[in-house]
């Protein structure tokens, strides 16, 4: 039956994607759908785009081993999306128009440096968040579907990469946003049942739930207080502040979601859009804490991470244990709709983020190159840019399938936190932001999430590292967020101090000159 639905979802987005794709040569229509989608439909996109299969599978295991520690994980990735609502997302939608390049150079016309440095960042800071989807694709369709071989498990990964790509450059923006808005309408259906169901066991009585899960879990009270994820680090309390902090600084930032903001057509669409957006994302957030300590009180803490160490197949697994022994037809369906609603994340998630690498490598890299190049040629590029980052990504995931993926997601989270994050802040609100503090907060934030990630334990010095066998850990925090995030701001400010009093000035009076455009949004400004 999975199998079945997995069908009828292929064959349903291709074809949404070929009837709501751009059926002319317009930019605008390719890059955000003409702002045609209401706002709750918007919003439904923003949370669909931002709830990617490794929060569904990722943080749904790190609750089932770890119990508060995954909560309060879990409460950051919705904090992060309250953080873009309130700070960015309005002068986001103002300054921008297609890609985070047109957003950085609002206020720096001609800045072709800036823009290049812009998409190379989106390119590094995506590209791990897809290989880690991409190579989860095969171990998870073949828990799903029964099967173990390599090749089986690498075929998945081609098959469901290439889809991804024909997403893309099929549907462009209007296409994935209809393919999102179908996948959190079926993620956060089918996971209400599977809550209500689980509660319903522990006869709705939440408290019973989590002493049950703290018993199954083999570590009594410490299930239910914070720290047990970290309790290997030299200083568990600062880990997880730099964990929870780049979560949160990065999650939102990251291009496919800032791509979101520049489809609604003025600042009260973009309000009511993330509102829509923060209440999916908090209600998915009830869903997975529920069907999490579920898995433990049902199964314990053992099974679940003797499935998978990093616990992501504890959401199937508590699904599967709180049907019991006797599976009627009705909770055969309901299963069959919840690995539907996964294997859909995955294909929605990895569209949205080769969607926004290819505007950016089409928009900011090669039509920047061409003063007056055409739409037609330009919308070419972008579907060419499509295969030409889904191809790679597809062959770097059957690499590193059998590794652990987990330093990758890290990664991307690190470098949304530490080099796009501090850009789009002083680049949206700081008057005297030059061109060269922009680029010294960009390159200086990525490179020094770069130079300190391979010291992390993620990498190696344990038995869930990418390299178990070795140990080259030096830097002591799971994340690099405590110490590459004030890098990537001081890097800003140090260079924009190194400009010069001239060069201040005039990117201050530059700013200004378009201040009420970025803040205020009185009116849409078209490049």
């Amino acid at each position: 039956m999975s199998l079945v639905g997995f069908s009828a979802v292929v064959t349903i987005t291709l074809l949404l994607c070929v009837l709501t794709g751009p059926d002319r040569d317009d930019l605008d229509e390719f890059y955000t759908g003409y702002g045609s989608l209401s706002p709750m439909r918007n919003g439904l996109a923003v949370a669909g785009d931002y709830i990617s299969a490794a929060t569904v599978l990722g943080t749904s295991g790190v609750i089932a081993l770890f119990g508060y520690d995954g909560v309060v994980l879990a409460l950051s990735t919705a904090l992060s999306l309250m953080l873009l609502m309130f700070l960015l997302a309005e002068p986001l939608r103002n300054a921008g128009r297609f890609t985070m390049g047109d957003a950085l150079t609002r206020r720096m016309p001609g800045g072709r440096s800036v823009r290049i440095t812009a998409s190379v960042v989106t390119l590094a800071s995506l590209l791990p968040l897809m290989l880690v989807q991409l190579a989860g694709t095969g171990q998870l369709m073949g828990f799903i579907l029964g099967f173990s071989g390599e090749s089986m498990q690498t075929g998945c990964i081609v098959g469901v990469g290439a889809l991804m790509i024909s997403y893309a450059a099929i549907g462009g923006m209007k296409g994935t946003a209809l393919i999102q808005i179908l996948k959190i309408v079926l993620l956060l259906g089918s996971g209400l049942v599977v809550a209500a169901l689980m509660l319903h066991r522990f006869d709705w009585n939440p408290g019973a739930l989590f002493d049950a899960a703290a018993a199954g879990s083999g570590t009594g009270d410490a299930f239910l207080a914070s720290g047990l994820q970290f309790t290997g680090s030299a200083s568990p309390g600062i880990d997880m502040i730099s964990s929870h902090l780049t979560v949160v600084l990065g999650g939102a930032c990251l291009p496919h979601i800032t791509m979101r903001m520049y489809t609604a057509d003025n600042a009260r669409q973009v309000r009511r859009s993330m509102s829509w957006a923060v209440s999916g994302v908090a209600l998915f957030v009830l869903v997975i804490t529920v069907v999490g300590f579920g898995a433990t009180a049902l199964l314990g803490r053992a099974v679940v991470a003797g499935a998978d160490p990093r616990g992501n197949t504890a959401y199937l697994l508590g699904t599967r244990a709180v049907f019991g022994a006797e599976v009627s037809t009705a909770e055969t369906v309901l299963f069959t709709t919840v690995t539907t609603a996964i294997f859909l994340t995955v294909l929605a998630s990895v569209a949205g983020m080769i969607l926004a690498c290819a505007n950016s490598l089409a928009h900011d890299v090669f039509a920047a190159r061409v003063r007056e190049m055409t739409p037609r040629r330009e919308m070419l590029l972008a579907r060419l840019s499509a295969g030409a980052v889904g191809v790679p990504a597809i062959l770097l995931a059957t690499l590193v399938q059998h590794h652990s993926l987990h330093p990758l997601i890290t990664l991307s989270f690190c470098l949304g936190a530490s080099a796009i994050a501090p850009a789009l802040v002083y680049s949206l609100f700081w008057r005297r932001y030059t061109r060269t503090g922009l680029l010294a907060t960009l390159i200086g934030g990525t490179v020094s999430v770069l130079v300190l990630m391979p010291g992390t334990n993620l990498v190696s010095g344990s038995p869930v590292a990418a390299f178990p066998d070795a140990d080259f850990t030096w830097f002591p925090f799971t994340t690099t967020g405590l110490l590459s995030i004030p890098v990537g701001f001081a890097c800003g400010w140090l260079g924009t101090v190194a400009s010069g009093r001239t060069r201040v000035e005039e990117q201050r009076r530059q700013y200004e000159a378009v201040e009420g455009w970025i803040l205020a949004g009185a009116t849409r400004r078209r490049p």
